[in-house]
């Protein structure tokens, strides 16, 4: 059968075998599945053994996405702009084609699983690290009204503003700049909630009704979940509907089929690892 796999390191606590192992039932696609840990400073080695025993395709999690941008010969436009990769597909002469599934993986779960318009919004992201750049591109070509990129330091998410600047009005400031600001959507990319903490903003700037996305998941509410519940949200999100889609976008570009993703999230959602905080 047709080999896949997902290579991180650590990667014990990937759910991506399983979600990729209901999309094959899902679709009747012979194939398997795998996590594979990879070393550090391995990644290289660690494709080229998979691609020599007749591998197809990899997903790439942290901390391989920039090697796996770099190693790739060919890369999609999103994937050039996120300047990382988290799909490889592995063709028949031996190229290598990088994509970057987070940002439609995202789009998806907002618009699509929970009925979120981006068109005419607000928009308020938390970080100015690799999950916000993987994630900004399909975000700013959905027409915002506004977005404002906020970081502990300014200059980061201010570089990130003056990239992307070409896809629509971009704005960048501190985490402490906001004054009376407020905003419909608050999306996290930071790794905060991984260590139980929010980044330090606050908290009147989520506006009336609006709502908030993080894009970590867990079994239990992660802390920047529970910050927007306790300001009234109308909707406080993890991330884990954004893992499947992403992963579902994955797969169709493997196998030419998208898979449905209703079942699999419901899955995960009610027998999750026991409240691990995860990005992938």
């Amino acid at each position: 059968m047709d080999r896949y796999a997902v290579v991180g390191n650590p990667i014990a606590h990937s759910l991506s075998p399983r979600i990729h192992q209901v999309f094959a039932q899902q679709t009747a696609q012979a194939l398997t599945y795998e996590a594979i840990l990879v070393p550090v400073n391995s990644f290289t080695c660690a494709v080229d053994a998979f691609k020599a025993k007749g591998g197809k395709g990899l997903n790439i999690t942290l901390p391989f996405k920039r090697e796996a941008w770099e190693l790739v010969v060919q890369r999609t436009p999103r994937a050039e702009r996120a300047r990382a990769v988290n799909t490889i597909v592995m063709h028949e002469d031996g190229r290598l084609t990088g994509d970057n599934t987070d940002g439609a993986g995202l789009l998806r779960d907002l618009t699509l699983n929970h009925s979120i318009t981006i068109e005419g919004c607000d928009i308020l992201m938390l970080g100015a690290g690799g999950a916000a750049r993987g994630v900004l591109e399909p975000l700013l070509e959905a027409q915002p009204a506004r977005f404002v990129i906020a970081n502990r330091t300014g200059g980061r998410a201010q570089a990130l503003a003056e990239e992307f600047a070409d896809l629509g009005a971009v704005n960048s400031c501190g985490l402490d700049e906001f004054g009376a600001e407020q905003f419909d959507l608050i999306i996290n990319a930071t790794a905060a909630s991984v260590g139980g903490e929010v980044p330090m903003i606050s908290g009147n700037v989520l506006r009336p009704g609006g709502c908030c996305y993080d894009m970590f998941y867990s079994h239990r509410p992660t802390a920047f979940v529970r910050w927007g519940v306790e300001r009234g949200a109308a909707k406080s999100l993890d991330g884990l509907g954004m893992l499947a889609e992403q992963a579902a976008e994955s797969f169709a570009l493997w196998r030419g089929v998208r898979p449905e993703t209703t079942e699999i999230i419901g899955r995960l959602r009610n027998n999750n690892d026991g409240g691990r905080i995860c990005s992938r």
